[in-house]
């Protein structure tokens, strides 16, 4: 099932001139047909998954997969018309199969048969995309196509099976769809927040003299796991960017008396990734670290209060570098004090709380807020938080104290 708003992909490609979103990101492939781009995007070129998505809403969307993925595509998104090429996979299926000869006339039967590619036919997924487009009345149409992902050379040769269609660069539009996110993918990153909390707490648990931040993250991965477990799911993927003492450098550093942990983490629940972070003491603070950490939950607090649709990201970067300023840190400039989450390429996706961002805040984002501070030397102190955007403000998705934690 897909994840797209069709009725809001009408509108904003009818506002840009364009016809149809021709998706090749494994990511994007993803997010217009509910289900993942499968092994051939290994490689990174286009053309192993493919999305067609007309800007008509009552018209059907097309996609291109592998052989192997076609029955599975087709049981979980009826919707989508379905399209398949083959790869380098042999594979068959039987039923009541008792020898050789059995196998082979279940090849044959099932017309799976012939030489396959050393990986994947890039042509032939092309040509089966421009029969979909073509099928659509839309070979000579404006489509909209995610260059921030195509490799130069997979485009020449798609411009050369579809010459006639006047090909333009639809990211953008991509990621404004991608900002807005639907209940379930709301849910999806409501519960990845959620266990990636757990793991927080077991790694607060299990922390001793001497752990090392590889022990630490194990710790908290096993807890982030189980709470996904008791909750009947499993993680898609995870995370940890977790450090332990002055020494930023040092992966082998162990926890001592006064050191800083300062935990960055993310699990994935269906490829939608969570990105929290809370900063632990292992017994007392020292003071600078204690009015560091001060200053980060003040500035934390003023960007988190403009949190509301109609401010703007550059509003939020403003008061939380304000904020930071007030409190002395005259030379301390975070390039961004936060992002949106879900499903792409990278942890961190467009937009940004940066300076100057006049994109304005809007109903069922989900942003991350961090309010950082990295001192080789000191350690390094973190509050991130991410928030559903609501009508009128946000609701955080975090349970945990934002105080700077003494365990051990």
């Amino acid at each position: 099932m897909t994840y797209m708003d069709r009725n809001r992909v009408q509108d904003l490609l009818t506002a840009e001139g364009l016809d149809a979103l021709v998706l090749f990101q494994p990511e994007n492939f993803r997010y217009a047909t509910g289900i993942a781009a499968g092994v051939a995007t290994m490689w990174g070129r286009a053309g192993s998954a493919i999305a067609l998505v007309p800007a008509d809403a009552s018209t059907r969307a097309g996609a291109i997969v592998s052989d192997q993925a076609l029955t599975a595509a087709r049981a979980t998104a009826d919707e989508i018309d379905f399209r398949s090429h083959r790869i380098w996979i042999d594979a068959v299926a039987v039923r009541n199969a008792h020898t050789i000869e059995d196998l082979n006339a279940a090849y044959r039967n099932s017309g799976n048969i012939g030489p396959r590619p050393e990986t994947f036919d890039q042509k032939a997924a092309f040509q089966l995309l421009a029969d979909m487009i073509a099928e659509r009345g839309l070979a000579q149409a404006s489509l909209g196509v995610d260059l921030e992902f195509m490799p130069v050379a997979d485009f020449v040769l798609l411009k050369e099976i579809l010459p006639f269609a006047q090909w333009r660069d639809a990211s953008s539009i991509v990621r404004r769809l991608r900002l807005i996110k639907s209940p379930r993918e709301i849910g999806y990153l409501r519960n990845a927040a959620r266990y990636a909390e757990s793991g927080l707490q077991n790694m607060a648990t299990a922390a001793r003299s001497g752990s090392t931040a590889a022990e630490l993250s194990d710790a908290w991965l096993t807890g982030a796991t189980n709470a996904a477990k008791a909750n009947g799911q499993s993680l898609s993927g995870h995370w940890a960017y977790i450090s332990v003492g002055p020494n930023l450098q040092n992966p082998a550093a162990q926890l001592a008396q006064g050191d800083l942990i300062k935990a960055d983490v993310g699990t994935l629940v269906n490829g939608y990734s969570s990105d929290g972070a809370r900063t632990f003491v292992y017994g007392k603070p020292a003071p600078l670290a204690e009015q560091i950490y001060k200053a980060l939950q003040e500035t934390f607090q003023a960007g988190t209060a403009l949190l509301k649709p109609g401010n703007t990201f550059g509003q939020v970067h403003e008061a939380m570098l304000s904020t930071m300023r007030r409190h002395g840190f005259s030379e301390y400039y975070r390039g961004h004090f936060g992002h949106s989450v879900g499903s792409a390429l990278g942890i961190e996706e467009w937009p940004f709380i940066s300076h100057g961002n006049d994109m304005a805040i809007e109903p069922n984002m989900v942003l991350a807020v961090e309010a950082p501070f990295y001192a080789n030397g000191l350690g390094a102190l973190m509050i991130e938080e991410q928030f559903l955007i609501t009508a009128d403000g946000a609701e955080t998705m975090n349970v945990l104290s934002q105080e700077l934690v003494s365990i051990g």
